[in-house]
């Protein structure tokens, strides 16, 4: 997609992508770390990445109409908020190739929705991503916040939760193989989304690209891999101002 003209940033745009992929996830973890300390962390970290590579990816991307700034800046994101979670105290990376793996796709997936967004809505693309990125986290929220609130299959339709589910196992987890259809429907959503992008403004791919998603929701339907950690539980058993322990297994 590199032959796509770049699109002017309204102060909005840069001030969304500041705020939804890089203030609310490190705030996010500087708020959860002094109230409960770095477990609960760790436990909810993969939700933190993908949040913060959903934001900087789809906005950016939608804004510029470039995939690869989208992508380029995801990846700095997810780097960056990923060291920061090292320094608050969360265990090293068991799975650094998997981690790494899991950030690329994620970021390639939502940057892809972004130049999908630039290319349909041409400058107003930037709105409509910043309307995907706050459903998607309202969602995935209340999923965090409220478990079994939501119906598995729901949440099985949101790539924010395949990304989750991918760097997370990949974090505290088994690694690529356990999140394995999470990536596939990543990657694969990806592709059908650059098709649609590619050939805009013929229609038809819109097809495709719908029946892939549906497709690749009820992978991760009926294979979810590992169930995501009841971060809950643990803050609500962590020692305020402490330190929680973090067990030596993933869980």
């Amino acid at each position: 997609m590199s032959h796509a003209q770049p699109l002017s940033w309204p102060i909005l745009a840069w001030l969304s992508v500041a705020l939804a992929g890089v203030a609310a996830p490190v705030l996010a973890m500087l708020l959860l770390v002094d109230a409960h300390g770095s477990a609960p962390l760790a436990l909810v970290c993969g939700p933190i990445v993908a949040v913060g590579l959903m934001g900087v990816g789809m906005i950016a991307a939608a804004a510029d109409g470039r995939l690869w700034i989208g992508v380029l800046l995801a990846l700095l994101t997810g780097a960056g908020l990923i060291l920061l979670a090292r320094a608050l105290g969360t265990p090293p990376l068991p799975h650094p190739l998997s981690t790494g793996l899991a950030v690329i796709i994620a970021s390639i997936s939502f940057a892809a929705r972004g130049t999908l967004f630039a290319r349909s809505a041409s400058d107003k693309g930037w709105l409509i991503a910043i309307a995907v990125v706050a459903g998607e986290v309202a969602f995935l929220s209340t999923a965090l916040a409220l478990p079994d609130t939501l119906p598995d299959w729901l949440l099985a339709l949101l790539p924010a939760q395949w990304a989750s589910i991918a760097i997370q196992t990949a974090l505290t987890g088994t690694g690529t193989r356990a999140a394995s259809s999470a990536l596939f429907a990543l990657a694969g959503t990806a592709a059908a989304t650059l098709l649609v992008a590619r050939l805009w403004p013929r229609r038809w791919p819109y097809l495709l690209m719908f029946t892939t998603w549906l497709a690749l929701s009820a992978l991760v339907w009926y294979r979810p891999g590992p169930p995501m950690p009841r971060a809950d539980i643990t803050i609500a058993a962590a020692p305020a101002g402490q330190n929680a322990p973090i067990a030596a297994t993933a869980p």
